[in-house]
């Protein structure tokens, strides 16, 4: 034990001369900073920093190469960011200037609005769109997603409410992809618990059905119920209701649908199995997008976009942004880019008040870090 405490005490004393070099390199990168603030130069120079990483990296040796870039990278980021408070740089950033518009043309929630979703009524959207804003609201069902998008371009409706999410079948990827095509605006989020009914018409059984239609994800979210009666065709549809409206319509025995108990109700079908989806704590998270910023009472998610380069350190250098701020980061999703191959837009959430001065200070390195950089939206987190 006693050598255990001497070896402690050996890492003491390092450790304080560490704090001692650390203290002096900030106050020689303070320097630089006021430099490049007399000189107009940007704060963030990737070619300096990959050089630096890169000799660092061989001045370790070997075997501790990987741990000296991940130390000095937190270093460099560290130093940026006082270098930003000295220099006063941000506003100028395309990303920040963005963002800043946004705020200044925010708008209060909308009373009695409208509000689009896909799907007929039924659907689970629709169900979302009334937890979110009460059972009076004016919806109106669309047929595709980029509609939803595309009325809130025009004025025809106030918001839009959007599957995101699926806690079995993962991220929604149409959505994500008309997120970066549409200047929306997240602006709260609500979550839908799915059981998916197999529903035909009256006097039909599980003997006569030959065909079941539905969104694809609701047979993905169905595949072991279904592979069991593999003679069933699975025929996917554009949405959920929409497949228990076309089976009503039909008149034909041989048809089912997949969706929820309220869309039989809705189209007169006979429930002919409740709950098939494998996973039985289904949920799926649905946002709620606006053509404007908005910023609520209790906003405490912060949802971004933004493009890394296509080289090594770029991911880690956006973690480190966290870490430093002390920030949570909740989401992570990545859309490949269309004709750049192997190139990526994330997609990233994390908790934050708007009067965390941290939340700022990430915002404009996360800016300043990335490329074609947005801020998608601050609201109250609402996954329960």
């Amino acid at each position: 034990m006693e050598e255990l405490q001497s070896l402690r005490r050996d890492i003491d004393a390092i450790d304080r001369e560490l704090m001692e070099l650390f203290r002096r390199r900030m106050d020689v990168t303070a320097q630089v900073g006021e430099y490049k603030r007399a000189h107009g130069i940007p704060v963030l120079d990737q070619e300096r920093e990959r050089q630096v990483l890169q000799s660092k990296g061989e001045l370790a040796g070997e075997e501790l190469r990987p741990a000296a870039v991940t130390l000095f990278q937190t270093i460099m980021a560290l130093s940026r960011r006082q270098q930003r408070d000295r220099a006063g740089q941000g506003t100028d950033n395309p990303g920040v200037r963005r963002w800043q518009e946004a705020q200044h043309n925010a708008r209060l929630p909308v009373n009695a609005p409208r509000v689009a979703y896909q799907g007929a009524p039924g659907a689970y959207s629709e169900q979302a769109a009334l937890n979110f804003f009460g059972p009076d609201t004016a919806t109106e069902g669309l047929e595709q997603f980029e509609d939803c998008f595309l009325a809130l371009r025009k004025g025809r409706a106030d918001y839009a409410v959007l599957p995101i999410e699926n806690s079995s079948t993962g991220a929604i990827r149409q959505i994500y992809d008309l997120l970066t095509q549409y200047e929306c605006y997240m602006v709260g989020e609500t979550t839908v618990k799915v059981e998916h009914c197999l529903m035909a018409l009256p006097g039909a059984s599980l003997d006569t059905i030959t065909h079941v239609y539905s969104h694809e994800q609701g047979l993905f979210q169905c595949e072991r119920y279904l592979n069991a009666r593999p003679d069933w065709n699975q025929v996917p549809q554009a949405d959920t209701a929409g497949s228990a409206q076309m089976v009503a319509d039909s008149g034909d025995l041989t048809k089912a649908a997949i969706c929820s108990a309220r869309a039989a109700e809705l189209y007169g079908l006979t429930i002919l199995a409740r709950g098939i989806n494998h996973n039985s704590h289904n949920t799926t998270r649905f946002v709620v997008v606006s053509p404007r910023l908005e910023l609520r009472p209790g906003a405490d998610k912060v949802s971004t976009l933004f493009v890394l380069p296509h080289e090594a350190g770029s991911l880690h250098e956006i973690l480190t942004v966290f870490n430093i701020h002390g920030l949570n980061m909740v989401k992570l999703e990545s859309r490949p880019l269309p004709q750049r191959s192997w190139e990526y837009m994330f997609f990233l959430e994390f908790t934050g008040a708007p009067d965390d001065p941290a939340v700022g200070d990430a915002l404009h390195e996360l800016a300043q870090t990335t490329g074609e950089f947005r801020v998608l939206g601050w609201f109250p987190s609402n996954l329960d």
